[in-house]
């Protein structure tokens, strides 16, 4: 079988990151907000969970996603009537697993961005009449956009560099869940290192730009901040 064309592997990649960038900023934003807010003294446990794929080997979580995801597992249950058995070895799987795995890069930026907005100005508005919602988007929104392209460039980067859960879920099947991390895998295990080279220079140079940016756009932000 011919292997699947470079563009198509990289076109796969990036839309996995692109997805799940903009998924976790949904997930993650009201997350962070209450565990920047929050006084239960529980929302450190919440926090040590969301925390977790930080320490864990990928492969862990990897392992768990494709059960959770697999034919026999009660979550599918539902989907069986629609003729759904398993969403594993799918491009959504993929993205499912990678939402979990990329999740404390969402959460942490967010969350310290938050925190760091104080309470007085939202003291403030609350004395002038604002609401909770509008508090929240006129208020901490606009402060905390640090945190957004913080938790939006991690996010992207880390999902386009990700193997052990893409690899246990996705399997590396052509044309559909093939991503450059697994191309590199396979490319070695056949002995094909000159390729394998100018895909992982490749993703080292991403890698590089992406945190040269992070950096430069939290220095710019800083220094407009009022």
């Amino acid at each position: 079988m011919d292997p699947t064309p470079l563009a198509l592997v990289i076109a796969t990649t990036l839309e996995l990151a692109l997805i799940t960038t903009i998924l976790l900023l949904a997930i993650a934003t009201p997350l962070a907000w209450w565990l920047a807010r929050s006084r239960r003294w529980w929302k450190e446990v919440i926090g040590a969970v969301t925390a977790l794929p930080l320490v864990l080997p990928p492969t862990v979580i990897g392992f768990y996603v494709l059960i959770a995801l697999g034919p026999q597992s009660p979550l599918m249950a539902p989907l069986h009537a629609f003729g759904i058995r398993t969403l594993a070895f799918t491009f959504t799987g993929l993205v499912i697993g990678s939402l979990f795995y990329s999740l404390p890069f969402a959460v942490q930026p967010l969350r310290t961005a938050f925190e760091s907005v104080g309470t007085r100005p939202l003291e403030v508005a609350a004395m002038l009449g604002a609401g909770p919602f509008d508090r929240f988007a006129t208020i901490a929104l606009p402060l905390s956009r640090c945190g957004f392209v913080s938790a939006a460039i991690l996010v992207f980067a880390h999902t386009v560099g990700e193997f052990g859960v893409v690899l246990m879920i996705g399997g590396a099947i052509p044309g559909r869940t093939e991503v450059l991390s697994t191309r590199i895998f396979q490319l070695v295990e056949n002995l094909q290192y000159g390729e394998a080279h100018r895909i992982a220079a490749g993703l080292v140079a991403f890698a590089f730009l992406a945190l040269l940016g992070l950096l430069l756009a939290e220095r710019r932000i800083g220094s407009v901040a009022p």
